[in-house]
């Protein structure tokens, strides 16, 4: 990828290539040096990201990368340059190590800070707006899951900051300064939110592995302190509405699916 996009910000904060740029689902990086240290130079011109920007910077580094700059659709961060990787832990045989540390990293994202969190947070209610319609059109598991929203949604619990993707690939190792994560959606709600993203990854295949959900479960209920039936509600409500995602894009929602079937089987409904 050309650096022609970076060119203004590789002047402007006295920044120099190192390495190839490339692209992600919502814009384009640039790994560069900055006062002679890694960074990870962003450019997003989508709104959600912009204010994932924002909530980086009010983390300040605690738990999450460092945003060393932030402006417009620019977005200069610490970069991890770590060895190990949580994917790679969990297809092999450290899931349990690697569930925890995520665990251990949405504490401190989750944690009350004395100042007052952005405003560009969106609240968890107006997440779930395209569930509703899906459901009541396809009913099955998308049904099981609105029904397990609203009650989630209605009487939500521990409501503070969430990252909203908290998986494998958003939770990096940045050496001595531990795990971090990236790429927060930031929303409003119920903290219970960020863990389905946990079990239904790294992959469809390791996610669905016979008994990994129910191991999952029993290790997130007990690092992170919530109660496993309310774990498996999350996960079921958040499935389907990973599914209605895919299903408004066009794809077959069949992943999602197959981890919200095996939590509502779990969960007996």
């Amino acid at each position: 990828m050309e650096c022609t996009e970076f060119e203004p910000w590789l002047t402007r904060w006295r920044l120099s290539p190192d390495g190839e740029g490339f692209a992600s689902l919502a814009g384009k990086l640039l790994p560069v040096r900055h006062q002679d240290g890694p960074a990870i130079l962003k450019l997003s011109w989508s709104q959600e990201e912009i204010a994932g920007g924002t909530l980086m910077e009010w983390w300040n580094g605690d738990g999450a990368a460092r945003v060393i700059a932030r402006e417009g659709e620019a977005l200069l961060l610490e970069r991890a340059t770590g060895p190990r990787l949580l994917t790679t832990m969990a297809r092999g045989d450290e899931d349990d190590e690697a569930t925890r540390i995520l665990c251990t990293v949405g504490a401190r994202l989750h944690a009350t800070r004395s100042s007052p969190p952005p405003t560009s947070l969106v609240p968890l209610e107006y997440w779930f707006r395209q569930l509703w319609p899906t459901a009541a059109t396809h009913g099955g598991l998308y049904a099981k899951s609105a029904k397990a929203s609203r009650s989630l949604l209605n009487q939500p619990q521990e409501v503070g900051i969430v990252h909203g993707d908290l998986h494998h690939a958003n939770v990096l190792d940045f050496g001595a300064r531990g795990w971090l994560a990236i790429d927060p959606k930031g929303l409003l709600g119920e903290r219970g939110y960020d863990f389905p993203h946990i079990i239904m990854n790294p992959d469809i295949e390791t996610a669905s592995a016979p008994g990994r959900l129910g191991r999952r479960v029993a290790v997130i209920s007990e690092a992170a302190a919530i109660d496993p039936r309310r774990l498996l509600t999350w996960i079921v409500a958040y499935a389907g509405l990973s599914a209605s995602w895919t299903l408004a894009d066009g794809d077959d929602p069949w992943r999602a699916l197959t981890i919200g079937e095996i939590a509502a089987a779990e969960l007996g409904v």
